[in-house]
C-alpha cells in the first residue's frame, strides 16, 4: 500500500461514524429535558462525528458498557449531534462550552461533567455517578 492509499483509506475512517451503543438514543428537542425534569438518571454526549476527542470518548462508553451491563440499565443515555444541536436550547441552558462535553444527571441535578477528557478512569467515575 502506498503512502497516497493509506491517507486515504485513514481520512475516510476518521469520518466514517462510530457505531452507537445499542443504548445510545439519538437526541431530539425536548426528550432529554422530559426525562431529565422525571428525575431520569441520563447521560448527554455531546459528539460530532469529525470529532477525533469524541470518537475516543465513544469508544471508551462503547467499552464500559459492554463490560458493565448495569450502566444501561440505569442510564439513559443521549448522544446529542453538535453540530445540528451545538447552538440549540439544550446546550446553551446548559452551559455547554464544546463538543466532547459528556454530562451526567441523576434526580434532576447534574452530578458530573468531563469536557474533551479521554480519561478511561474519568469516564467510568462520569458512569459510576449514575448509579
Amino acid at each position: 500500500m502506498n503512502r497516497r492509499t493509506l491517507l486515504a483509506a485513514a481520512a475516510a475512517l476518521a469520518l466514517t461514524p462510530i457505531a452507537a451503543s445499542a443504548n445510545m438514543i439519538d437526541y431530539t428537542p425536548g426528550a432529554a429535558e422530559q426525562a431529565i425534569s422525571a428525575g431520569e438518571t441520563v447521560f448527554l454526549d455531546f459528539a460530532a462525528d469529525w470529532c477525533s476527542t469524541c470518537r475516543s470518548q465513544e469508544r471508551t462508553i462503547n467499552a464500559l458498557l459492554e463490560e458493565n451491563p448495569a450502566y444501561g440499565e440505569a442510564i439513559t443515555f443521549y448522544r446529542v449531534d453538535w453540530d445540528e444541536h451545538g447552538n440549540g436550547d439544550l446546550a446553551t441552558q446548559l452551559a455547554v462550552p464544546r463538543r466532547s462535553t459528556l454530562v451526567m444527571f441523576r434526580d434532576g441535578t447534574e452530578v458530573g461533567r468531563i469536557v474533551a477528557g479521554t480519561s478511561e478512569g474519568d469516564i467510568r467515575a462520569l458512569l459510576d455517578s449514575g448509579l
